[in-house]
């Protein structure tokens, strides 16, 4: 689903990513991480997609929402969990959304 995002500026994560084949513990740590995620304060919305490569992008009200996000303890644990087992890359970019264009066939 397409997030509905408000109106610019606001922030982007992008995280895009290169699996393990380490499958033990990573759909239940994703779930986990978005449920925790969509309880943050700015919070904006957050949508996910995969094939080789997998790309999530999170919205978030301001930089300081992304550094508490970053902070929490759930999400730290999950980073390093997916550091050392689940990914053999990844990139983390954060990005102002300045302009957004919205369609939708009624």
């Amino acid at each position: 689903m397409i997030a509905n995002t408000p109106q610019a500026p606001y922030y982007a994560v992008i995280f895009t990513s290169e699996r393990t084949e380490i499958e033990e513990g990573y759909a239940e740590t994703s779930d986990r991480m978005v449920e925790l995620a969509s309880e943050q304060p700015g919070f904006l919305g957050m949508e996910s997609a995969r094939s080789e490569i997998g790309i999530t992008v999170s919205y978030w009200k301001d930089l300081e929402s992304i550094k508490n996000w970053k902070m929490n303890a759930e999400h730290t644990i999950a980073r390093e969990t997916g550091r050392s087992e689940w990914y053999k890359a990844f990139k983390v970019r954060i990005v102002q959304v300045e302009r957004d264009y919205d369609f939708r066939k009624q």
